[in-house]
């Protein structure tokens, strides 16, 4: 076998050594590797740089997400939720002046997150604002302004619950890790990467305003939102997906 093959298959044991949470696993992983290493004279540390440098680094990316028609009513509302849930997967966004697009900057994996997370959150925040409105709960406050108030409402939920789930992976996963230390460090060079990509390549003049100037408030429809938002279902396979996978 040849030195480049061996380096990979050493490579490819220390790495399933780092990322098993079995720690018999683990020592099982290392000790095949060390045993070929030393049948081979190659460094541990060789083959692990190896590896790494073979690997694709993932690099921050810019993508327009498309919000709705221009004209459309709720627009903003749509934005909110979809700002909610990107502020919680390490995602920044500028948005169009009309509320038609939103331009996420971010880690691939993250914005993924974000778009499968809205798909579902979307259906889920018009279904219930739509039977809020059939129900009559809100009159005499006219439809339009009910919709709006609880359709904010729920965004905001939506972003502190998600806000909530992201601390306590973050939390879990430095408290397994063996270099805590370390694993603070990732988050913060992720975080400085994106700041200063977004700040390199954002075209955005001003900031947007949000949904909430011009729109009557509605205590009662926010209410409601408040608890659709608290009871929206939020999918285990893609809530935050990747923020284990990234830090383990």
């Amino acid at each position: 076998m040849s030195s480049e093959k061996m380096l990979v298959r050493i490579g490819g044991l220390l790495r399933q050594a780092e990322s098993t949470d079995n720690p018999h696993e683990a020592e099982a992983f290392m000790e095949a590797a060390q045993r070929l290493a030393t049948a081979t004279a190659i460094d541990l540390a060789v083959a692990r740089a190896h590896t790494s440098s073979r690997e694709r680094r993932a690099t921050p990316v810019q993508r327009a997400i498309s919000i709705g028609e221009p004209g459309r009513r709720g627009l903003r509302t749509y934005v909110q939720l979809f700002v909610a849930i990107a502020s919680a997967n390490d995602v920044q966004c500028d948005v169009a002046h009309n509320s038609t697009q939103v331009f996420a900057y971010g880690f691939v994996s993250d914005i993924d997150a974000c778009q499968a997370l809205y798909s579902s959150l979307l259906m889920q925040m018009v279904r219930a604002s739509d039977a809020y409105l059939r129900s009559g709960a809100h009159k005499p406050v006219a439809g339009v302004t009910a919709r709006l108030n609880f359709q904010l409402a729920f965004a905001a939920r939506i972003g502190q619950r998600l806000a909530e789930t992201k601390r306590d992976v973050e939390a879990t996963v430095a408290a397994g890790a063996n270099d805590a230390t370390g694993t603070a460090l990732v988050l913060r060079d992720k975080q400085i990467e994106l700041r200063d990509f977004y700040t390199h390549t954002s075209k955005a003049r001003g900031t947007w305003r949000g949904p909430q100037s011009g729109v009557a408030r509605s205590d009662k429809a926010r209410r409601a939102g408040d608890r659709a938002g608290r009871d929206a279902r939020i999918g285990r396979s893609t809530e935050l997906p990747s923020a284990r996978k990234r830090l383990a």
